[in-house]
């Protein structure tokens, strides 16, 4: 996909930069049966309490359904149209199976309308395909592959990304993820081929604050610009940070370098190499 630079007609087209969608087939309406209405939260649970700050507002959209799991084995789909999502960063494709059934799936990078794709083990491994990772072969580049076998895709389905298949034990695949981790996945968890569409999508400049508010995003105020009972980094002389060690939240807990993470947690003996490696 390419880039598109505006020209500065307006104070808001001055420095945008969108992508040309030009590889995507409609600009109708998507498919209706695959399509679900939802409610925004705007970042409260069911108490009405503010549980994630800075979400509201947006422009109204409907879901489209994803089929993450490419459970339908053994026949044959053809792509029908490549669509834009307002629900994600990737294109999708609404592929139409043999036996009348359509289902949207990801888009991988370079797939046009009119390719046939299989949800198979004895598949080609082409982009679009899906197998299970016993059946690809090591140095592949995958994405939407599965955690536990049948789950359905959870890693690598924003735009652009993609991990490779490092190597195969007795029971589990060695997946090196797009932050650098290394990570054990069972042999029977599901993957499809190739990288994910859209990979222009990190150079985008939405140039104006009015188009992260048509996005949910509210705007987000700096803790030095506020005063001591508001936040640790309010108050003092000018703009220097006074009174705490380093960068806090909120809520006087430290911002960066402080780890989080359950050590107990059942999945942290899957990681065989952490992201940031000392």
């Amino acid at each position: 996909m390419a880039i598109k630079k505006h020209k500065p007609t307006s104070p808001g087209q001055r420095g945008r930069v969108s992508i040309s969608r030009e590889t995507s087939t409609t600009h109708n309406r998507p498919y209706k049966p695959l399509l679900k209405s939802f409610k925004k939260s705007g970042g409260r649970n069911n108490q009405g309490k503010i549980t994630m700050r800075h979400i509201g507002g947006g422009t109204k959209i409907l879901y489209r359904i994803i089929d993450f799991k490419r459970d339908k084995l053994n026949i044959p789909a053809k792509v029908s149209t490549i669509e834009y999502d307002p629900n994600r960063t990737a294109l999708i494709a609404l592929v139409s199976y043999l036996d009348g059934e359509k289902r949207y799936i990801l888009a991988p990078n370079g797939i046009k309308v009119g390719d046939k794709i299989i949800s198979s083990d004895s598949a080609d491994i082409i982009p679009g395909n899906s197998l299970m990772l016993t059946h690809i072969p090591t140095g592949t580049m995958i994405h939407n592959i599965e955690l536990k076998p049948g789950c359905g895709g959870i890693l690598c389905r924003t735009a652009g990304s993609s991990a490779q298949l490092m190597a195969k034990d007795e029971n589990y695949a060695h997946i090196r993820l797009p932050s650098s981790e290394v990570r054990y996945i069972p042999l029977r968890c599901r993957a499809t081929v190739g990288q994910v569409s859209n990979i222009e999508h990190e150079n985008t400049v939405l140039s104006k604050a009015g188009r992260s508010r048509l996005m949910g995003r509210r705007p987000h105020v700096r803790g030095s610009a506020m005063n001591p009972c508001d936040h640790p980094h309010g108050g003092g002389e000018g703009k220097a940070p006074v009174g705490h060690p380093g960068p806090m939240t909120p809520w006087g807990k430290p911002a960066l370098g402080y780890k989080t993470r359950n050590k107990k947690k059942k999945s942290s003996r899957y990681i065989l190499q952490r992201r940031k490696s000392k």
